[in-house]
């Protein structure tokens, strides 16, 4: 290959020395005279209709000759340069010309896994913007509204810049996601609601003067032996843009580690999309799994995207195989870099939207850096009654395919939304931390056209309140002139009590129609050291989002005290993910340049 390389310097070099030889004057390469100054007259002067002069055409052919020149060396340096890479990455093509290709385990315009210090070069990943939620006075606004998100993208996403020693894109950080990462020791759903509902009130870590509302929520545990089959179509992306080692390679890996997870009578499809998208394998068992192994090993990253196309094939396949009794799900694999024929995020979201009516859930993984587009994924997730993970790492894979597809595939709960309603006599404002792309009116929460998110089996979701009580002086709270044709009635004594009221819906995986649960909460606020592990950890998580983000909420945060509330309530942590979140913390202070005190 270098000899190759070598040759192909040489010959260029001689070309152009050849080209320079049959002038009258020779040009230096290595220092070509300015053109005169009528070169650009020459050029630019509309044709006449007299023969040019001997002397125009003298100016004309040297103008040529640099111009040829020029563009042989600055070709000749190129492949001077790509020659100091390694053999492999240099391939001849058929017809003779040279395909710079990137060196294993590297992704141009991405972050090098290998180095340390590896800067984004030719970056073309894309984040929806995120606009943290304010505060907002109960006088005005006594209701908030969201639907719940069980989606963990965001955090594996920017431990994937940390650990390249890069700080994380402000909007690729969405603090419910990391909290959601994590799940959380709540008590076990009783009676006929999948969940329970679990709620503790303490001061807010980084600020004194506030109080910080904890909801979680706990779905029931999934039940072994009276499992559902499972009716799964992979969708992989195999276009050119998924050749690097961290996207078709792994992705196939995390599809083995799902495979060896189902059951005998769960069903496989595979759908790949390239410039065009086809059938890979029909619907098979997934006790044949040297047939779809075989299937799965022969995919190729090549060509064009079409997304679009991908997908309906893969909700048609799926629809075939439909199982009236059973889970039916698309697991989408991708970097979502879609480029042929529907390609458009508005287009996409609307494709999926059609296709939520035939109980088809959607599961998203996405790979890749560089190229990634994390804000159409989401997207598509959040439309297609789906959740949505990011694998950078085949440790992150065997988390989502073996330790919790099992669970993710059952879906116990769909359309759940959370409102809550404020006691204007305890609290004076409020914001709901995360969630910004979740949020719903309030006359959506008795609607049950308008969709929300699901609730798998097993599954915990965390949401955190701040509060400021009432009395409390704060620069975040903005007043409005008093209404004049509407006057706030006066709360009763005895609901003074209360601080809030947290009422959620969901509907069954077959049902239409939502149910409905209350829960109050009473004005009672617990030091924060005495509050549960769940309590600090997850204000240690949001803490730190709100670092990350640089949030104007952030008030006192620190990485000294994240680091320390995260330390104090690691709890259980059987699989190492809260210790792996410290180290985290740890890299964020060194990388922002803080110094990290011990406590």
């Amino acid at each position: 290959m270098r000899t190759f390389t070598s040759t192909l310097l040489s010959s260029i070099l001689c070309l152009s020395l050849l080209s320079c030889s049959k002038t009258r004057k020779p040009v230096e390469a290595n220092a070509l005279p300015e053109p005169p100054e009528q070169e650009e007259q020459v050029r630019t002067e509309p044709p006449r209709s007299k023969a040019p002069q001997p002397k125009e055409r003298k100016v004309k052919k040297e103008t040529r000759l640099r111009r040829n020149v020029q563009e042989k060396i600055a070709l000749a340096d190129e492949v001077e340069r790509f020659a100091a890479l390694p053999e492999a990455s240099i391939t001849p093509h058929k017809n003779g010309s040279l395909q710079f290709m990137e060196a294993a385990g590297a992704n141009i315009g991405a972050v090098r896994p290998d180095l340390d210090h590896a800067r984004v070069v030719h970056n073309t990943e894309e984040y929806n913007k995120i606009e943290d939620n304010t505060f907002l006075t109960v006088a005005t606004n006594p209701l908030s509204t969201f639907s719940i998100d069980v989606d963990a993208a965001s955090y594996a996403n920017l431990r994937r810049f940390l650990n390249s020693s890069q700080m994380p894109y402000k909007d690729a950080v969405r603090i419910e996601e990391m909290v959601n990462y994590f799940s959380y020791d709540y008590k076990d759903p009783r009676g006929d609601h999948p969940f329970s509902v679990n709620t503790e009130i303490s001061r807010a870590p980084w600020n004194t003067k506030h109080r910080l509302v904890h909801i979680g929520l706990q779905g029931k545990k999934l039940d072994y032996k009276d499992l559902k089959s499972s009716n799964l179509v992979f969708l992989v992306d195999a276009s050119g843009s998924m050749q690097d080692q961290n996207k078709l390679p792994l992705l196939k890996k995390a599809f083995k580690l799902l495979l060896n997870n189902l059951a005998d009578d769960d069903r496989v499809a595979i759908v790949a999309y390239a410039g065009a998208a086809g059938l890979v394998l029909p619907s098979t068992k997934a006790k044949r799994k040297t047939a779809i192994l075989a299937a799965l090993d022969k995919l190729q990253a090549g060509g064009s995207t079409a997304g679009g196309a991908g997908i309906q094939l893969a909700y048609k396949v799926a629809k075939e195989n439909f199982m009236a009794d059973g889970n039916n799900r698309v697991i989408l694999a991708t970097d979502g870099d879609f480029n042929v024929g529907v390609s458009s995020t508005s287009e996409l979201v609307r494709t999926i939207e059609e296709k939520r009516s035939d109980g088809i859930y959607l599961t998203i993984c996405g790979f890749g850096m560089g190229n990634y587009k994390d804000g159409r994924m989401e997207s598509l997730s959040n439309a297609g009654n789906g959740n949505y993970f990011y694998i950078d790492s085949i440790v992150e894979a065997e988390k989502v395919f073996a330790k919790e597809m099992r669970a993710t595939l059952f879906t116990i709960a769909k359309d759940v939304k959370i409102q809550i309603e404020l006691n204007p006599a305890v609290v004076q404002a409020f914001r709901l931390i995360g969630y910004e792309n979740r949020m719903l009116k309030s006359e959506d929460f008795n609607d049950d056209k308008k969709d929300a998110g699901e609730l798998g089996a097993g599954h915990t979701v965390t949401a955190l309140y701040e509060i400021i009580p009432v009395g409390v002086e704060s620069e975040f709270i903005r007043s409005v002139d008093e209404l004049k044709y509407q006057k706030q009635k006066a709360t009763s004594r005895k609901a003074t009590d209360e601080i809030m009221t947290v009422k959620l819906r969901y509907k069954r995986p077959t049902e239409d129609t939502s149910r409905l649960i209350t829960h109050s909460l009473k004005n009672q606020s617990e030091k924060l050291a005495s509050t549960s592990d769940n309590f600090r950890f997850s204000a240690a998580v949001a803490q730190f989002g709100m670092l990350l983000r640089d949030s104007e909420f952030k008030g006192e945060s620190n990485y000294t005290d994240v680091l320390a509330l995260a330390q104090k309530s690691k709890g259980d942590d059987e699989n190492g993910y809260r210790a792996e979140f410290i180290q985290l913390v740890k890299k964020a202070a060194l990388l922002s340049g803080d110094e990290v005190t011990k406590r």
